[in-house]
């Protein structure tokens, strides 16, 4: 095989790690969603407050998903180069 080519077992790390990374993005984001969901109907709000709210914790949530997946693969890859 050639040296600098990555083996099977190191593909198929890499893709449980993006599988991971994908999946814990995902849920994080929807939790915070759904707390903004739950705030706006704890809250008993309506027209552009619940709008804003939702909007709020879709941002919020889309932002933290993304976070989270930026830091996930990032440190995968600084273990990864680490030889660990």
């Amino acid at each position: 095989m050639d040296m600098g080519r990555e083996s099977r077992w190191e593909k198929d790390t890499m893709t449980v790690e993006i599988a991971f990374a994908l999946v814990t993005a995902a849920v994080l984001a929807g939790v915070i969603f759904a707390v903004a969901w739950a705030l706006a109907l704890v809250l008993d709000l309506s027209g552009s407050a619940e709008r804003g709210t939702l909007a709020g914790g879709g941002l919020l949530g889309a932002v933290a998903g993304v976070w989270r997946l930026v830091r996930v693969l990032l440190r995968f890859d600084k273990q990864r180069r680490m030889g660990n």
